[in-house]
């Protein structure tokens, strides 16, 4: 469906990963339907937080979200980042109680990392296809146990719940996302913008 109006919204939060934020935004925000790219991306993207202020993610880089929790739009894609932050954040209800409402909502529902113990957590891993950071299998096996856990691939893509292992891997996922909404000429030359492999397939990852 080439809806030109896609509302994304990534969620931040104290030490998130960087690139599991930076990545899906720049893929997204460089989106481009024409040729010669003299329109604006099709894709709104906004960083979301539980409350006001200033975020601080892995490293000290700091983000400041455009919305809230309480005066966020409606979404239609949700990208839920990893980090170290997920290991307090998998405890905190309410934003797991927030994910869990937007999904219900939402067109796809995303996790970059360990962002996917955070939305199993929030109830929507059950039966589907995920994967994560490969450092941290172990973390999410306890968070979602019923998962069809997959260790040896860099994005999982069963719709509406889509997943990537870690940092790097955001951006491959980010770029299948943009060929689920608008096909694969606008994903690969949104990644031929970006100087950036378009991914294929689930795109197996070398065995660390």
């Amino acid at each position: 469906m080439k809806n030109q109006n896609i509302t994304v919204g990534i969620l931040i939060f104290n030490q998130a990963e960087v690139l599991d934020v930076a990545g899906p935004f720049e893929v997204f925000s460089v989106t481009r339907l024409d040729e010669r790219r003299r329109h604006s991306s099709p894709f709104r993207v906004l960083l979301v937080s539980e409350g006001p202020g200033k975020i601080s993610a892995i490293g000290g880089l700091q983000f400041s979200p455009d919305v809230c929790f309480d005066d966020c739009p409606d979404l239609d894609l949700l990208v839920v980042p990893g980090g170290w932050g997920t290991r307090t954040e998998i405890k905190n209800t309410n934003l797991l109680n927030w994910i869990a409402d937007r999904a219900t909502k939402t067109r796809l529902t995303a996790s970059v990392c360990t962002g996917s113990s955070l939305i199993d957590k929030a109830g929507l891993l059950d039966g589907y296809e995920a994967t994560t950071h490969w450092s941290a299998f172990h973390f999410l096996r306890d968070a979602a146990p019923r998962a069809k856990i997959r260790r040896n691939v860099r994005f999982t893509l069963q719709t509406p719940i889509f997943t990537s292992a870690g940092v790097s891997a955001g951006i491959d996922m980010s770029l299948r996302i943009v060929s689920h909404f608008f096909g694969t000429e606008i994903g690969r030359a949104t990644a031929r913008h970006m100087e950036y492999p378009y991914p294929q397939n689930d795109q197996r990852r070398r065995k660390n």
